[in-house]
């Protein structure tokens, strides 16, 4: 289990959180540099902020699809049981939003408008492919109790109150 783990993070997020974004640094120079002004200053401090909520949603959600799903983020090796526990009873993709936020996030820190770009062309793969290829593939597998929860709980944007399948 843990091999499977390791190889669909290497893959997914690996390639999306970390080796894109370095390519982009390299063939665009950018660098982080202390900021230098106000402006830069808070840009570069909330995206260390988003860049910690982003790792620990993304972190918390991994560990719920691995212990209550027992399978992987990867769409060729998925959970097994319908996992409404931990942050999916707060938003239906707690994986895709954590993975956005590291990517603002880190665009803020660095304070690259190609890094922000990388963020935002993500955020709209998962906003077409999620709703065209995943939900309806998940509720295939869950039925009711899937669309139960697709009613009730957000796609991307975290809600303050838990949702219960109860």
């Amino acid at each position: 289990m843990a091999i499977r783990h390791v190889i669909s993070i290497a893959v997914l997020p690996g390639t999306v959180m970390i080796a894109v974004p370095i390519w982009i640094a390299q063939r665009q120079g950018v660098r982080f540099a202390p900021p230098t002004d106000i402006q830069a200053t808070l840009i570069c401090v909330a995206g260390a902020i988003l860049l910690a909520v982003g790792a620990f949603l993304f972190g918390w959600s991994l560990f719920y699809f691995w212990s209550r799903g027992r399978g992987t983020l990867a769409p060729w090796d998925p959970p097994k049981t319908f996992v409404v526990a931990g942050p999916y009873r707060y938003v239906r993709n707690p994986m895709i939003t954590g993975v956005i936020l590291v990517l603002l996030g880190g665009a803020g820190v660095v304070r690259s408008r190609p890094h922000l770009a990388w963020a935002v062309l993500v955020a709209l793969i998962n906003a077409v492919y999620i709703p065209l290829i995943e939900e309806p593939m998940l509720e295939e597998r869950f039925g009711a109790a899937y669309r139960k929860y697709m009613k009730s709980v957000r796609r991307f944007l975290p809600s303050l109150r838990p949702w219960s399948l109860e």
